[in-house]
């Protein structure tokens, strides 16, 4: 079995063995613009760049890279769902060397930092009251957690993928940001 994908920028790209030097941004924000959140059970198209947006604005101004690619990994393995990952060990360590590689590339440190993991949860908050059916099921993992702002409309993938874009461009000239970064790191 060959272990690679085709990215949207047509490099063949090996999920074993992944190589820093083939992330490209593009790619990144094209698959993530595409890719529906929360396995596509949403009550309208919210995709995985949209709230990787999403929260990077949450988040400080040294933090919104890190933020911004916090779920980098799921532009090459794809957005499976966290109880289903929890299944699959192999899966998780695929992940984890891809997650390693991508922070590399980008210079990011290799563990994610409170604030993002905080603002993903602020936004998983927002997205289960605002995108999702009403079960009245409690998600321990949001006690104690308040909710971003409430999402009233969502982008297109033409959308996500040009905010995230933008978002990149603006995070990655951001010498506080690229500092911090390259602090954190070390």
């Amino acid at each position: 079995m060959n272990p690679t994908i085709l990215t949207h920028s047509g490099i063949s790209f090996n999920l074993l063995e992944p190589d820093g030097d083939l992330v490209e941004i593009e790619d990144i924000a094209h698959a993530l613009s595409h890719l529906c959140r929360f396995t596509g059970h949403t009550n309208r198209f919210y995709s995985v760049a949209e709230h990787c947006v999403r929260a990077a604005r949450h988040v400080a101004p040294e933090f919104r890279l890190k933020a911004l690619l916090h779920d980098a990994t799921e532009a090459y393995l794809g957005d499976v769902s966290s109880p289903l990952k929890a299944l699959l060990h192999e899966y998780r360590l695929i992940e984890f060397r891809l997650d390693c590689v991508i922070r590399e590339r980008y210079g990011l440190p290799l563990k994610q930092s409170p604030e993002v993991k905080q603002a993903d949860l602020a936004m998983l908050a927002a997205e289960r009251e605002s995108l999702m059916p009403s079960t009245g099921e409690h998600w321990p993992l949001l006690d104690g957690i308040e909710p971003a702002d409430n999402i009233r409309d969502t982008m297109s993938p033409a959308q996500a993928h040009s905010a995230f874009l933008t978002y990149y461009a603006l995070c990655s000239t951001n010498p506080a940001a690229q500092r911090t970064s390259r602090q954190l790191s070390a």
